[in-house]
């Protein structure tokens, strides 16, 4: 099998357009049912719904812990167009991050995000964001999915992920782990 990765220049919004066509085109191909995208203000999670209209896939929106900075007007809109909309603490920045900033050491989450950049930060972005949704049972675990992370606002990162909870990511039972399966868009980390 061969694949197109698209790299850009540089991470940020003005990639969206490029990264959810992408997303668009490989989720039609292997028939995909959920998409998963992170959106702080629902700008970027309300494009990826004008462009997946008329699939059948579930679109969760997934924001930040207390519903995020996403605008009433906009919250209404999504949920309008049927999209799930997720608040919570980040898969990476849990019970043993927060205790580590208090008390010191090393916390695995933070070593995973870290990792996870060395890609970049919509690859950190977008598998946390699968992680949280198969979490709160808004994507079942073991699914294909696709999922558009990005740095700052926008999209600039797409992934086809198999999709696992924070408790399976590192199963022993290779069926239950989380696999990131393809890149489908990314910027070049500089």
């Amino acid at each position: 099998m061969e694949g197109k990765i698209i790299y850009f220049d540089s991470g940020g919004p003005e990639n969206t357009e490029q990264t959810v066509g992408a997303g668009l085109a490989r989720a039609r191909e292997l028939g995909l049912k959920y998409v998963v995208v992170a959106s702080l203000s629902g700008e970027t999670a309300l494009k990826v719904a004008e462009a997946f209209r008329g699939l059948e896939v579930r679109i969760i929106a997934v924001t930040e812990r207390g519903g995020g900075p996403i605008s009433k007007e906009n919250r209404r809109r999504l949920e309008e167009l049927g999209i799930r909309v997720l608040s919570g603490i980040h898969a990476f920045h849990g019970v043993d991050s927060a205790a580590t900033d208090v008390f010191g050491g090393a916390a695995y989450e933070k070593v995973m995000a870290e990792t996870l950049r060395w890609f970049s930060q919509g690859t950190k972005v977008a598998v946390e964001c699968v992680l949280m949704a198969a979490d709160a049972g808004l994507i079942p675990a073991g699914e294909e999915v696709l999922s558009f992370g990005g740095t700052g606002s926008g999209t600039d990162t797409a992934l086809i992920l198999k999709s696992a909870g924070v408790w399976d990511m590192f199963s022993k039972d290779k069926a239950k782990r989380l696999e990131i399966r393809e890149i489908l868009a990314m910027p070049r980390v500089k």
